[in-house]
């Protein structure tokens, strides 16, 4: 059977102050009335049935996601004790999958990503399960055509075709210069790396048995009695112990065959206010709103973002980002939002964990 998995579990920090520890990115409801996990979830529809569907995510807000996705079998969402990174919530998801059932095929999502248009999106998905069901011991992402030289992406180097929309991938690069970066737009022969996976959950699993075997031995003692240890005390012990890293560095860049399919989408990665911001339309002055009251008097190129019915008034001011929460409200240069994770360590440093 076809199974999908949702990775809700980063902690959004550079979406402060409305994203926190116990409430992240993923379950505000900034996308007129959704949050970025329901439409991760009605990004599924049609291609898998909700008993198929499972999320992974901090156990700290278990609720709140079972609350936001009420079709889903609550035993279909996983509580990852602590952040261990992307390749041990997957492993442990693909651990206990494969338990119910090990002939599955496996897609991954994450829940902070617009993908648009969706039938364009389902048609990709459907190649990628039909790829990890023809090529069984490989491990099959999705690229994304670049449309600009974007430094803050991971790219991956088409190989040689083995269908339509199917290649091999022959190489993988992390963030490049802005210079290299450009020279593999140019080339036509990158991809953005999308984030999004599919493979069959023996495949994956033999992969973390090859490169990461404590933390395959960890997980899999971990899932053969998750029903007694979810949410104890004994697996965040157990979970917290794993060496951390992501799926691409600990398992992708090492695997011994992997595929890519194109994604002929528009998508967006949304990890800043910016491109939160550029899900809207903007007015005229360029100015992005996503507030229930503002209003701005001889400015441009503003975002003001909150949740609230808190007013927003701004006079003579260009290019600031602001975004009020019900206890905090960040104010900065849009040329400075690379800077919001760094502000972490000095509020609290400041104030303490109170704002987290």
């Amino acid at each position: 059977m076809r199974h999908a998995l949702i990775m809700a579990g980063g902690a959004g920090t550079r979406l402060w102050p409305l994203s926190r520890k116990n409430r992240p990115k993923q379950l505000l409801k900034l996308f007129d009335g959704a949050s970025l996990l329901q439409i991760a979830r009605r990004r599924l529809d049609g291609l898998f049935p909700p008993e198929a569907i499972w999320v992974i995510a901090s156990a700290s807000y278990l609720d709140q996601v079972a609350e936001q996705l009420p079709d889903l079998p609550r035993s279909n969402v996983i509580g990852e004790p602590v952040g261990r990174d992307t390749a041990n919530a997957i492993g442990l998801a693909a651990h206990v999958l494969a338990r119910r059932d090990p002939e599955a095929a496996m897609a991954v999502f994450t829940a902070d990503h617009i993908i648009e248009p969706q039938d364009r999106f389902a048609v990709a998905i459907q190649a990628g399960l039909a790829a990890a069901e023809r090529f069984p011991q490989s491990l099959v992402t999705f690229g994304i055509t670049p449309q600009t030289p974007h430094t803050g992406y991971g790219y991956l180097r088409r190989g040689e075709a083995v269908g339509p929309v199917t290649f091999r991938v022959a190489e993988f690069k992390e963030k490049p210069t802005l210079e290299v970066a450009q020279g593999y737009v140019d080339s036509g022969q990158y991809y953005w790396n999308s984030g999004l996976f599919v493979w069959r959950v023996a495949a994956i699993l033999a992969e973390l048995e090859r490169q990461l075997p404590e933390n395959f031995r960890a997980l899999a003692e971990l899932a053969a009695n998750w029903e007694h240890l979810a949410g104890t005390a004994a697996a965040a012990g157990a979970f917290g112990s794993l060496r951390k890293i992501s799926i691409d560095f600990g398992v992708m860049e090492g695997a011994r065959s992997v595929l890519l399919v194109e994604m002929n989408c528009d998508w967006k990665d949304l990890g800043s206010w910016v491109s939160v911001a550029s899900t809207r339309e903007p007015d005229p002055a360029g100015n992005v709103t996503i507030a229930p009251r503002t209003l701005i008097v001889d400015g441009r190129q503003n975002i003001v973002i909150t949740e609230s019915e808190h007013l927003v008034v701004m006079l003579g001011v260009d290019d600031l980002v602001v975004v009020h929460s019900d206890d905090a409200t960040l104010v900065c240069r849009k040329d400075q939002m690379e800077r919001i994770k760094d502000l972490v360590s000095l509020r609290r440093a400041a104030f303490g964990e109170h704002y987290e």
